[in-house]
């Protein structure tokens, strides 16, 4: 397979001034490429389907809330993506209004779903008579702000400062130290190869009936592949029919992932590919068992060949 050129076009969860746009310009920097927000997930997700970009960053997962929905569904429907970095951020919210407003003033404040419940203890002591309103983005949030639209924004300190708010209170979450993980996703091609320490991501599609989960499940742990997360989504085909998000350890190119992968094909209704690449999360993979390193499974084939051609 031809070696692929690199992406110089990187799209982002915007405005200007997301948690995002963070995560992007520390894992690449502004001289590999051009960085332009998309008002939402699904709309940078489109610019790399239609061509318009090489790459997005989304955010995928949080330590605290969970998956987001918009970049799960994102990738399991449409032309394929696949993911080729993940980026993990630690993330801190700020309360911000518009120069001179006091706390006394906030009739309304607005953020990204996501922040909204992951501050909303702390908001409901703060301001406990302000309803909370859902925005694309913390930063687009923070732009509503600056236009009068709301009276206050829960956003990353960057967006505060770009959109010339003052902050209120620092550290409004009610968890310290969330981390948010982010996705850099591209249109398919050659994959990042192996490098002893990788991630494999995947959406597969069980059918309605008893012990799907545990088929799909038995396919990883007899080749002794870990996974580190596994979530249900509707299929939005009808009630009871889910697909199951999933990460692994290890990449498709190392045999017992690969058979792991094609086994799932000949199981389920659908299995759609989202990507091996290196994990970025500082921890280690789990030593390969010796009976499903790769030369335990050339040895197995061999012995298999040798069998059938009637050498043993």
């Amino acid at each position: 397979m031809p070696p692929s050129t690199p992406p110089t076009r990187f799209v982002y969860l915007g405005p200007e001034g997301t948690f995002t746009e963070t995560a992007l310009s520390r894992a690449i920097t502004s001289t590999e490429g051009s960085h332009d927000p998309r008002p939402s997930v699904a709309a940078a997700l489109s610019a790399v389907r239609s061509g318009d970009a090489d790459a997005a960053l989304v955010p995928f997962e949080n330590s605290v809330e969970g998956s987001v929905p918009a970049t799960m569904d994102g990738l399991a429907d449409g032309e394929p993506l696949v993911i080729t970095r993940e980026v993990f951020l630690e993330v801190a919210f700020v309360l911000a209004v518009r120069p001179g407003t006091a706390l006394a003033d906030v009739r309304s404040l607005a953020s990204h779903p996501h922040a909204l419940a992951q501050t909303s203890r702390r908001l409901a002591e703060l301001l406990p008579g302000a309803p909370p309103v859902p925005a694309t983005s913390t930063a687009a949030a923070a732009a509503a702000v600056a236009a009068g639209e709301v009276d206050a924004a829960v956003c990353a300190p960057i967006a505060a400062s770009r959109y010339g708010l003052e902050i209120l209170a620092d550290d409004v979450a009610d968890h310290a130290g969330a981390v948010t993980r982010f996705v850099l996703v591209s249109r398919p091609g050659p994959l990042p190869p192996p490098t002893g320490n990788d991630k494999t991501s995947l959406v597969a599609v069980v059918g309605d009936r008893t012990g799907a989960l545990l088929e799909l499940l038995t396919e990883f742990s007899v080749r002794g592949i870990s996974l580190t997360r596994i979530e249900s989504r509707p299929t939005r085909q009808r009630l009871g029919v889910y697909s199951f998000s999933l990460d692994c350890e290890g990449h498709v190119a190392e045999a017992r992932v690969g058979e792991a992968l094609a086994a799932l094909h000949r199981l389920c209704d659908d299995v759609r590919f989202l990507g091996s690449y290196p994990r970025e999360d500082g921890r280690e993979n789990r030593t390969v068992p010796a009976e499903s390193a790769d030369a335990a499974f050339a040895d197995a084939e061999d012995w298999l060949a040798r069998l059938r051609s009637g050498e043993l």
